[in-house]
């Protein structure tokens, strides 16, 4: 029963905190809540020196969720899925290289640049971090969110072609990030001459193309069995259980369960597969139960970044890295960016400051703090953590907030 009352009370902040934004701040859902969960939590804090009641069940809930367990392994596949299903194939299949690319060659000399950058900045701020612990910072940064990027770009009104490249690159990038991440970790742990290139090799080939393989086939089994039946209840069962046995199959086999997740999403979301193995009734219910399940979980979601405030050491010299990492993480993104549109711009027709706007409009979120919260002491946990939360907090809530306004000022300049 205890899971359960937990359960209960992060749904009931959810539904309070919701109904606060909807009904008060009226802003988007993603930036609406983290607000109102951070500003409630520094309110308990506050309100602790009278009566520590709510601080200390704030406390307790928080202690008892593993986040990043709950996140990566459970709330992720679900999510990235909901979201896949809805995301415009024919768009995607289009900038299929420009994504492909922006996933994986920008992630990684993403990495490399803030792994580079915060070593120098945390050199000037007196703090001695071997490289190897800034570049692992890189890598858990470097990701954008795709559970942010969908809810606030729905209402940026970004152009429909670079939605389908900002959307489709943190559809992916977060699998091969997490793979990045994962493989400096090893290193890290176990020192650099237990791990060889070819071990590098076949870890990302393992967990990358085996995770895709993995989402291609639930996709086609998940078409196949719902067009060989006319029931939107059983069909609509059918998409939940490729999700969950599908996460299952992959943390067993240690595939990509979010690449898996993505490419199982986009098959079963295409118009062709809607169009032969669904009814209007199933298409409508299969729409509406995933549109759910993705409202619910993100709520969840960001209450749970804004309550994580708790597990912060906030030291000054670690606010100050955090705040001064803010421009380094925007330097590397922009310029991770640069070869990737540089080579593809001549072929596909980009919008104007296609790089400014992937930039300003890459947001960081709850796998970037539960990637931190992965990290040992020895890998300077607390430190990194900070810096995290407070990109992340920075990234939602001010890039959050104007990546509209500045589509809108470039397509009036």
């Amino acid at each position: 029963m205890e899971y359960f009352y937990i359960a209960t009370a992060l749904v009931t902040f959810a539904a309070v905190f919701g109904y606060i934004n909807v009904r008060f701040i009226k802003l988007p859902n993603t930036i609406g809540l983290m607000l109102v969960s951070i500003v409630f939590t520094f309110g308990v804090m506050a309100f602790s020196h009278i009566n520590p009641t709510l601080l200390n069940i704030e406390k307790y809930i928080i202690s008892h969720i593993d986040f990043k367990t709950v996140l990566l392994d459970i709330m992720l596949s679900f999510m990235l899925f909901a979201g896949a299903l809805h995301t415009n194939f024919n768009q995607l299949k289009i900038q299929r290289g420009p994504v492909i690319a922006f996933s994986t060659i920008g992630v990684i000399l993403s990495t490399l640049f803030v792994g580079g950058l915060m070593y120098l900045l945390l050199k000037f701020l007196e703090m001695d971090i071997e490289f190897i612990y800034c570049l692992l910072f890189g890598a858990l940064i470097s990701p954008t969110d795709p559970i942010a990027v969908l809810g606030i770009l729905k209402k940026a009104n970004v152009p429909k072609k670079l939605e389908a490249k900002i959307v489709g690159e943190s559809l992916f990038n977060d699998g091969v990030g997490v793979v990045v991440f994962l493989t400096i970790y090893e290193i890290a742990s176990q020192g650099k001459e237990e791990i060889t290139f070819g071990h590098v090799t076949s870890l990302f080939a393992q967990e990358v193309f085996g995770g895709i393989l993995l989402g291609l086939l639930l996709g086609w089994i998940t078409y196949r069995l719902m067009r060989s039946i006319d029931d939107y209840d059983i069909e609509v069962i059918i998409t939940l259980t490729a999700v969950m046995l599908g996460t299952a199959i992959a943390q067993h086999f240690h595939l990509s369960a979010p690449l898996a997740m993505v490419t199982a999403g986009l098959v079963v979301g295409m118009d062709t597969v809607r169009n032969n193995a669904m009814s209007e009734i199933t298409e409508s219910y299969v729409d509406k139960f995933w549109e759910l399940i993705d409202i619910l979980f993100n709520t969840i979601l960001f209450v749970l970044i804004g309550m994580e405030i708790l597990m912060l050491n906030f030291e000054h010299k670690y606010l100050l890295a955090g705040i001064l990492g803010i421009p380094i993480i925007l330097f590397s993104r922009y310029n991770s960016l640069l070869v990737p549109i540089s080579f593809f711009k001549k072929r596909l027709n980009f919008v104007p400051k296609t790089n400014l706007i992937m930039t300003w409009g890459g947001l960081r979120g709850g796998i970037s703090i539960a990637l931190a919260l992965g990290l040992s002491d020895g890998m300077h946990r607390d430190l990194f953590l900070v810096i995290t939360y407070t990109v992340v907090v920075f990234s939602i809530l001010v890039q959050g907030l104007t990546v509209g306004k500045l589509v809108k000022k470039i397509n009036k300049s």
